[in-house]
């Protein structure tokens, strides 16, 4: 009963409307009526006695006797429930309204309404909403980091912002579905140091690397260990930031590609689509950035880095190298 949302025709609307905001807008105006001053709170929610007193209830007869009570005017709960129910404006979805105990009002919806709505809920299939005004919508979720595993938070991100993402497309957005990678930064240096040791040929020969996280465990243990290995790896992330070295350029890409053919078996599985937009995207409009930055005077030298500080934080918001 709670799922089921209508036109309801003296309304001259084709909105679809759920039932407890629409029977607890007309009681408030009835309220509004009768006890003017009165504030309580209307609410209006399913029956849960399985049809035997209604299919939505309402107690808000207790809550403007209280109020009476505070304003020096007593009043019984069940005579309000009563006023309320004869005051009550006719509606074409609703068979009849019935006081029932000390005070509580049952709301029975006509049964032959309700089975001409699932009716067309079967013929026509659900209905969106309505939205006042429709927007563009970016909606960052999943974002693993390439020559990783997917691990339980990145999954748990996925299936939300998944979620997130489809009910906002059933009411109408254009929603952007943003897969943030990490694909940039210092550990690309020891993975492209670490391919081009192990296959020299890699541009021709394509690498037989199924396992992309033990590759990266092998870069990373060379890494900690070998400093003529670390230094080589800097410089490869030094010329794969300069955008200059085809060679290295070619390497990230065959590891990002490696990356996300993975990645992509298990949103296929999940049936998600998702549009990588990841760290690289914007190395090239950073180019642009920064120096409009340090034009208006917003950059700091640091120890080499380039800092930008904001008036209300004493850390800086982004170091540029």
């Amino acid at each position: 009963r709670v799922a089921i949302t209508a036109g309801i025709e003296k309304e001259k609307s084709k909105r679809m409307i759920a039932f407890p905001t629409f029977f607890s807008d007309k009681i408030g105006t009835v309220v509004s009526k009768l006890y003017p001053g009165v504030s309580a709170k209307i609410e209006v929610g399913p029956n849960n006695t399985k049809g035997k007193n209604g299919d939505y209830q309402c107690s808000c007869s207790f809550l403007i006797a209280k109020e009476m009570g505070k304003m020096g005017q007593k009043s019984n709960p069940k005579e309000i429930a009563n006023n309320l129910s004869q005051n009550f404006e006719n509606v074409s979805c609703l068979e009849k309204i019935e006081v029932t105990g000390p005070g509580f009002l049952n709301l029975y919806l006509k049964p032959n309404f309700v089975s001409s709505q699932i009716q067309d809920l079967l013929v026509n299939g659900i209905k969106p909403p309505p939205c006042k005004k429709l927007e563009k919508v970016f909606v960052d979720f999943s974002s693993p980091n390439i020559a990783k595993e997917m691990h339980v938070g990145h999954l748990r991100s996925t299936i939300l912002g998944d979620t997130v993402c489809r009910l906002l497309e059933f009411v109408g957005h254009d929603v952007h579905r943003v897969n943030h990678l990490g694909d940039w930064g210092t550990q690309f240096g020891m993975l492209i140091a670490h391919l081009q040791d192990q296959f020299p040929n890699f541009k021709t020969e394509s690498p037989p690397i199924e396992d992309l996280q033990a590759f990266y465990k092998e870069s990373k243990t060379r890494f900690d260990s070998d400093a003529e290995f670390k230094a080589r790896a800097y410089k490869c992330v030094v010329a794969l930031q300069g955008g200059h070295d085809q060679n290295i350029i070619e390497g990230w890409k065959l590891i990002c590609d490696i990356s996300l053919r993975e990645f992509n078996k298990i949103y296929e599985r999940l049936d998600i689509k998702l549009d990588p937009v990841g760290e690289s995207f914007y190395q090239k409009k950073m180019e642009e950035l920064v120096p409009e930055l340090e034009a208006a005077g917003q950059l700091q030298l640091s120890d080499g880095c380039k800092l930008i500080f904001t008036k209300k934080e004493k850390v800086p918001t982004a170091t540029l190298r």
